[in-house]
């Protein structure tokens, strides 16, 4: 069956994004989890220990606090509290800290340092999972044991205010409650406002035990601005403000002889130097965590605070208010906050605590007793037993005493050993899916890529014969024996095992025939590689290209590479400029040189019959000449725009620069240049309708831009008020979709009315206008000359360098996916989450709808490839002098350059999987793959229908 080459592509590319997913379901673990489904509760509590007696009762010490009110600051980071602007930023908590009856901590969270694992993090104490991240976006109920459940099934009663984030993680737990969306950061008053109006009439009754207050307005101005805008500080004193008036209502309430209340102070995650959270960075994962109790001692002096995990919160205020400790937790009670507790309960909180842990070891490692955790738990019980036999006897001596302080020391030891041990483990990887996606996506790769390099206008794909051969069979019967026995003698369970047999003799079915499609097709290829071998010749330039294309898929296996994967780019699109100048120099000089005909100019025919006079024709090599140092002096000016990875991410930029408040005026200017230069660069292929909306579109993004205070007007004064542009974004919305309207009806006409190239071609610039407008919308201020650099450069090389140097497709695709890529870190991304600018997703918005925000903020982060992308299919269709395959190969070349770093990639993620920085940096990274390989085959789909015309009878 014979296919055309980007129909073929688009289907590898589809069914790679199945294997991808399929990874991935294997690859990120199911969180570490007890076998039990039933929650903790008090009668399952083992008895203390005592040596040579029967089990003594399930003895519970008694709460110590009777009120707990916790106040959690969305992205508040330790140096708020704990730095040098610490006194400056929060006074009273500072004090409250320094000189008053609290204990403060430092509490690590652990990455993604995204709000909804952080919640989960905080209630259950377990250590949810990567994939997480993309469930923060639509948090289902939380079903495993946590501590708000605990605490309602005892009866306390539980009053929220804040994020929503809580309502729908713990739905009819809450006896009150109000939430507001935690996904409109445009907003970062109001959010706070809505808690704080119900704050003084709940402190004023008695009718809860337990108060939890988020607020979202601080981790709103992160994302808006950054930790050092000039919103951090008055945000920062009124949550201060808010903690002295929730401790002095305690205060006031507090009784003689009642039991005492406890105040926490905490944050999520912190902030990077960027604004954002999600990755690994010290200013996002420490957070401060301050209790405040009059059952602690009264501090003198300023203490240095220790340093704890964010998890070890659950159990600490588990057994403060007298509840079992979650199943799923792997945190260790904090042993400052029972300081005042006889020995007794302090020996029985960590026995407890122990017994949890030691359960949980069970059920996650089948060789849990050779764990020194667990033999340190075991000897430390014995221990407390002999210790409970000596004081039921009424011993009094110091020697009990001593006794007792080793059993302290010998619980600590086991606790820390078995979190450590539980928090290694973070769960189970599905090796199965695991080695079945990334099967599926190595035979498609190898299946692509011979027909990719013989750049075939066609490919003949044996599907019948390879179906109807007797290895097909074979190979069915192979692998159902293989499922058959991974699914009988598999220790855990796998995702194919639980799937239905005809999914499975469908999966089975699909494997062998495209292995055996696979075989037959290199069977094929074989008697005609003497042929074809010594036609293969390779220029200057392909050498680069193929080796900047293969260094980087290798260097992906170095976590120091991929977290500083722009550099990467960087260097291979300098080298890149490099080449393209030494290929002009040979055109324009080396080529008359060697002809020995001075007068000729090198132009096509179809120039020199247009009548272009000498002085034009000069003015053209000199431009073609400046063309490469031109983009070589732009990507240089890019990059110091935004600082990204690691290494240098703290250093100030030019963006940093820029929107500092005494710069708004050089911002203005720059924006607006911008602005004028994109309409130049964008209208001269648009229709007079197309041409007038880009024109008000492009005045209504700098007047969005200047409701929102980014820029200005000259008529504005300094103190106007600010809005969230609402009006001038839907204003811009109405013109981009007017453009994309325009540019599909020309697609449309050309596709099945007429074979008019010249409409398609003006369709398609019309398409890609639209989305330069959108782009322009959701880009930041002083993020604007990216997209105006990148129109620059894909205009100069366009008109100079792809069409006067005859690259083939191949050559202008793989120009194109390089440059594609060094933009999306010239906006500043990164392969950090960290980085990504969730605001974009609410331009226009009064309300989070997740569709249209997942859709903006795609965009927006993956901006550079996209227009790049759809920037060579307009080249590639317009290019009437090329080739009629140019369109397919294209779409080939870029449906490989995408399919050869994911399959590595992946391969690589499978080796390094127990990595030390396997969560931090190589899974993140994964997750950008998937994603863009995603939109590679959105793209691809596309080339597929553009090739298509009226009456094309080919499939």
């Amino acid at each position: 069956m014979k296919v055309r080459s980007s129909v073929f592509a688009s289907f590898i590319l589809i069914f790679e994004v199945i294997g991808v997913a399929l990874f991935l379901r294997g690859f990120f673990p199911v969180p570490v989890k007890s076998s039990v489904s039933s929650k903790s509760k008090l009668s399952d509590l083992p008895p203390e220990p005592v040596t040579g007696r029967s089990p003594n009762s399930t003895r519970v010490p008694h709460p110590l606090f009777e009120k707990v009110v916790i106040m959690l600051v969305d992205a508040l980071r330790e140096d708020f509290v704990f730095g040098p602007n610490g006194r400056l930023y929060m006074p009273y908590t500072r004090h409250v800290v320094e000189r008053s009856s609290s204990h403060s901590f430092v509490a690590k969270a652990r990455p993604p340092t995204v709000t909804m694992p952080r919640i989960k993090a905080l209630t259950t104490g377990s250590i949810p999972g990567f994939i997480d991240v993309v469930m923060n976006l639509n948090s289902p109920a939380l079903l495993e044991d946590n501590l708000i459940w605990q605490a309602r099934a005892a009866g306390k009663r539980i009053i929220f205010y804040g994020d929503d984030t809580w309502i729908r993680l713990f739905p009819k737990h809450f006896v009150e409650f109000d939430g507001t969306t935690s996904f409109f950061v445009s907003d970062y008053t109001e959010v706070d406002n809505n808690v704080l109006i119900h704050l003084d009439s709940t402190l004023k009754r008695d009718d809860w035990d337990m108060l939890i207050l988020h607020y979202l307005g601080l981790d709103h101005i992160g994302h808006i601005s950054g930790p050092h805008s000039s919103l951090i500080q008055p945000k920062l004193l009124e949550m201060d403000d808010i903690l002295k008036k929730i401790h002095s209502a305690l205060i006031s309430k507090q009784t003689e002889g009642a039991l005492p209340y406890l105040l926490v102070l905490c944050g999520d995650h912190g902030m990077s130097e960027t604004g954002s959270h999600g990755g690994s960075s010290e200013p996002e994962v420490n957070t401060p965590l301050v209790l405040i109790s009059p059952a602690f001692r009264r501090k003198e002096g300023t203490l240095k605070p220790d340093v704890v995990e964010q998890i070890d919160l659950t159990p600490t205020l588990a057994l403060g208010l007298g509840l079992p400790i979650s199943q799923n937790s792997v945190g260790r009670i904090i042993p400052g906050v029972f300081e005042e507790t006889s020995l007794r309960d302090k020996l029985r909180f960590l026995h407890l605590n122990g017994h949890q842990l030691s359960c949980l070891l069970k059920d996650s490692l089948p060789s849990y007793e050779k764990e020194p955790g667990f033999e340190q738990f075991r000897v430390a019980e014995k221990a407390h037993g002999s210790w409970m036999k000596l004081y039921l006897e009424g011993n009094t001596s110091e020697v009990l005493a001593n006794m007792g302080k080793k059993v302290l020391k010998q619980y600590l030891d086991a606790l820390n050993a078995m979190s450590s041990a539980l928090g290694k483990q973070l769960g189970r990887y599905d090796m199965y899916s695991m080695i079945a996606g990334m099967v599926v996506l190595l035979l498609l790769l190898l299946l692509a890529l011979p027909e990719a390099l013989s750049g075939a206008a066609a490919v003949d794909v044996p599907v019948l014969s390879a179906v109807l051969s007797l290895p097909f069979y074979l190979l069915c019967l192979l692998f159902a024996s293989v499922h058959v026995l991974v699914c009988t003698s598999a220790e855990s369970s796998c995702y194919f095992c639980s799937l239905s047999w005809g999914l499975v003799f469908a999966a089975v079915v699909f494997s062998s025939a495209l292995f055996c499609i696979l075989i037959s097709m290199a069977m094929r290829r074989l008697p005609q590689e003497h042929k074809t071998y010594r036609k293969w010749s390779l220029s200057e330039l392909d050498v680069l290209l193929l080796a900047g294309t293969v260094g980087h898929t290798l260097s992906l296996a170095a976590s120091s590479f991929v977290e500083e994967e722009h550099q990467t780019w960087y260097f291979l699109i300098s080298t890149l400029c490099l080449g393209v100048f030494q290929d002009v120099c040979r055109k324009y000089f080396r080529e008359r040189i060697v002809t020995g005909d001075e007068e000729e100019p090198v132009l096509s025919s179809k120039d020199r019959r247009s009548g272009h006079r000498k002085a034009d024709v000069h003015s053209e090599k000199w431009l073609a000449l400046a063309t490469p140092p031109f983009t070589l002096l732009c990507c240089r000016l890019l990059r110091s725009l935004n600082q990204t990875g690691v290494q240098w991410a703290h250093l100030p930029d030019v963006g940093h620069w820029l929107n500092s408040a005494e710069h708004k005026v050089v911002l203005s200017l720059l924006a607006a240049f911008c602005l004028v230069l994109i309409y130049f660069l964008v209208q001269r292929r648009c229709s007079l309708v197309s041409k007038v909306a880009l024109a008000l579109g492009l005045l209504g993004v700098y007047s969005y831009r200047a409701a929102v205070d980014n820029v200005s007007f000259p008529w504005q004064h300094s103190g106007h008020a600010t809005s969230r542009g609402m009006l001038e974004a839907r204003f811009v919305y109405v013109f981009v979709l007017g453009i994309l309207f325009t540019g599909t009806k020309d697609l449309l006409r050309s596709q099945i009315i007429t074979a008019d190239a010249k409409l398609r071609s003006r369709g398609l610039w019309e398409i890609y206008s639209g989305l330069v407008l959108l782009v322009a919308l959701l880009f930041r201020a002083h993020n604007l000359p990216v997209l105006c650099g990148s129109l620059l450069i894909q205009t100069l090389m366009a008109q100079f360098i792809w069409k006067k140097l005859h690259y083939d497709a191949a050559q202008t695709t793989i120009m194109h996916y390089w440059f594609g890529q060094a933009f999306f870190y010239f906006q500043g991304n990164s392969n950090n989450i960290a980085t990504i600018d969730i605001s974009v997703g609410f331009v226009g918005l009064e309300s989070y709808i997740e569709a249209p925000a997942v859709f903006l903020t795609s965009l927006s982060t993956y901006a550079g490839p996209l227009l790049w992308a759809c920037h060579l299919i307009c080249h590639l269709s317009s290019e009437g002098e090329r080739s009629p395959v140019s369109l397919s190969h294209g779409c080939y070349c870029l449906a490989l350059l995408r399919s050869v770093p994911a399959a590595a990639y992946i391969v690589l993620v499978t080796v390094l999987r127990y990595h030390l920085f396997i969560w931090s940096v190589f899974s993140p990274k994964l997750l950008y793959e998937s994603v863009h390989l995603l939109l590679t085959a959105g793209v691809c789909l596309f080339f597929n229908t553009m090739e298509r015309g009226p009456g094309s009878g080919t499939f």
